[in-house]
């Protein structure tokens, strides 16, 4: 199962997963998206998602205005859907409009071969950017080691480059997939002190000795976080 959370209140770009690109909301047009992959539902805090949702004949579930994160309300909608602890979930963020379904479908086997490892808690995945890409907080960057599992992810510029000229950064796609056992293992960590002072999620499965699966991926798609942003999404739609 797919699930989008679709958080109304983003501090940075207010109402932005229903940002209109080209007459489409934005959190619709990354579910149609996804859509021929597996069930899709939009895990919500806003009533008006849900209406515009129900134009769509997009299935939608309503959730707490409060959660601590996006992997949090997936849960609780999780919960509400009573998913089976082997069910497999892949959590598509509402701001990926573009993101191809090549990707999804390759975090979904790599979940699913992953899916007895207790040590691995997510399954993700990067792509390759520029220097100065990586320059962008609002990108974050994933090191990991020979077999890409995660040891770090960050806003700020990793690894720093010292002694030389360094190009290969990778920038992750903040799209997740794990079991509902795993789901509720994380969700029942408290959260962590790195996950608080970055502002990502991810941190608070490392925190705990846990691992994240990544692979890399050769995508187009870019997530949305400001206006900039949605003024690239829209001139991307109409090339």
């Amino acid at each position: 199962m797919i699930i989008i959370p679709a958080r109304i209140g983003s501090t940075r770009f207010p109402n932005k997963v229903l940002a209109d690109i080209a007459g489409v909301p934005m959190v619709i047009r990354t579910a149609k998206a996804v859509s021929a992959i597996d069930k899709v539902v939009i895990a919500t805090d806003s009533q008006e998602v849900i209406a515009i949702a129900s134009e769509y004949n997009i299935n939608t579930v309503m959730t707490s205005l409060h959660h601590q994160s996006g992997t949090d309300r997936i849960f609780e909608a999780a919960q509400i859907l009573s998913l089976r602890d082997e069910e497999i979930i892949v959590n598509v963020q509402a701001d990926e409009p573009f993101i191809e379904s090549d990707i999804v479908r390759a975090i979904y086997t790599l979940t699913k071969h992953n899916q007895n490892d207790e040590q691995i808690m997510m399954n993700s995945a990067f792509k390759l950017i520029s220097n100065p890409e990586a320059d962008d907080p609002n990108i974050v960057k994933v090191v990991t080691d020979d077999n890409n599992t995660s040891l770090y992810f960050s806003r700020a510029k990793i690894p720093y480059p010292r002694d030389h000229h360094f190009d290969k950064y990778k920038g992750h796609l903040g799209i997740y997939g794990y079991t509902m056992r795993a789901l509720r293992i994380f969700c029942a960590l408290h959260p962590a002190p790195l996950e608080e002072i970055e502002k990502l999620e991810q941190l608070r499965a490392l925190y705990h000795g846990y691992r994240i699966a990544m692979i890399e991926v050769d995508t187009e798609s870019f997530g949305i976080d400001t206006q900039e942003d949605l003024e690239k999404a829209v001139r991307h739609h109409t090339l």
